[in-house]
């Protein structure tokens, strides 16, 4: 991997990150945006005394506020998961470009996302307490970090082992480790549920799926998009080839023979 490819790849990644941004920003509008407001409507008719005036006005979050958070974060994520791909590409198996970028983009859902979600899930406006935001926090960034911490040294056992067991079985090994430790990181930090009690489940629920809709769309687009974008750069023969197919003419075909 030389400095030109990894350049390549880097503004690629952002690309793919862009256009993934804009597919999970439609999702994040059109399934977010509705639990938000009805979470905020919740929080003004228990709100204590007249509501606070707002800096930015409500419309003005849920269209460009929205949007320049989303394909910010697209961005950014396509240039971190470009630089992980560089590094990964070669090193966890004979996998073609297209392939892992799919199996990065598969892990970095689960260890970024899913793994820290299902032990501190997302929560609509009004639910928590605002004096323990610096803890929800802090829980929530450790219990990522450990995540990705974990999926790295599962990926690097499983690696070791598979000289030894074979591919299926290293991977069912590394799987099963991971899993474990998760379960283990899960049982001693701490929980956390500030939910009122007269707060709708449904709606609860219904944010927390529009969340994990907007991050499976982001992170699924990024992987097709990017692996296309990829595999064209590093593994270019099949156009090469078709090219060379629509210059050979049947004129010198038969000068061939």
């Amino acid at each position: 991997m030389n400095s030109v490819n990894v350049r390549s790849l880097l503004v690629r990644g952002m690309l793919a990150g862009l256009g993934a941004g804009m597919l999970a920003l439609i999702v994040a509008y059109l399934l977010g945006e509705p639990r938000v407001d009805a979470a905020i409507a919740y929080e003004d008719a228990h709100a204590a005394g007249a509501p606070e005036m707002e800096i930015v006005s409500r419309s003005l979050q849920s269209t460009a506020g929205l949007a320049t958070g989303v394909l910010v974060y697209g961005v950014s994520l396509g240039g971190i998961a470009a630089l992980a791909y560089c590094f990964a590409l070669g090193r966890i198996g004979r996998f073609s470009p297209r392939a892992t970028a799919a199996l990065l983009s598969g892990v970095a859902l689960v260890a970024v996302y899913v793994v820290p979600f299902l032990k501190y899930p997302a929560n609509p406006p009004s639910v928590g307490d605002p004096e323990t935001i610096g803890k929800r926090t802090t829980l929530y960034f450790l219990m990522m970090a450990l995540s990705v911490l974990l999926a790295v040294a599962a990926v690097i056992v499983g690696k070791r082992l598979a000289p030894r067991l074979g591919n299926w079985y290293a991977t069912v090994v590394a799987v099963l480790g991971f899993a474990v430790a998760v379960g283990l990181a899960y049982a001693f930090l701490p929980a956390i549920n500030e939910v009122p009690e007269d707060f709708s489940a449904t709606l609860l629920w219904q944010f927390r799926l529009a969340a994990l809709a907007i991050q499976l769309t982001l992170w699924t687009s990024f992987g097709l998009l990017f692996g296309h974008l990829a595999e064209r750069l590093l593994n270019p023969k099949p156009a090469t080839a078709a090219a060379a197919t629509r210059e050979t003419t049947p004129e010198t075909a038969a000068s061939a023979h």
